[in-house]
């Protein structure tokens, strides 16, 4: 079993900035990929960033430039800085794994999310 743990979340005004942390534990023998989906008000859960255990990153086209995503494979560890937010930033924001575990299979894990609120 795999858990996922976000924390880093709050409330911003426009323009500001934040970092989100996500840490996995559990039955882990590799991470593929690592990221981060948002889910806002009445809205479906998107794709915000993600970056393979190789380093390859993949951005949502409206967070590029703003946001960065990284990792640490020694903590299995994945961040979120988010800079230059704005108001349509606000949303429950969810770490996602694709978690090898020890027998080898591959599944795919998500955190309970953590709320950002940019208001003014």
């Amino acid at each position: 079993q795999v858990q996922l743990v976000e924390s880093g979340g709050g409330l911003v005004q426009p323009g500001g900035s934040l970092r989100l942390s996500c840490a996995a534990s559990g039955n882990i023998l590799s991470i593929h990929v690592m990221g981060w989906y948002r889910q806002g008000p009445g809205k479906q859960r998107d794709l915000v960033a993600a970056m393979a255990r190789d380093g390859s990153t993949n951005y949502a086209s409206s967070v590029k430039g703003r946001f960065t995503v990284s990792r640490d494979n020694t903590k299995n560890m994945v961040y979120l800085q988010m800079n230059e937010l704005k108001l349509e930033d606000t949303a429950v924001y969810h770490c996602n794994a694709d978690v090898e575990n020890m027998l080898g299979y591959v599944e795919g894990c998500w955190g309970q999310g953590t709320q950002v609120t940019v208001s003014s």
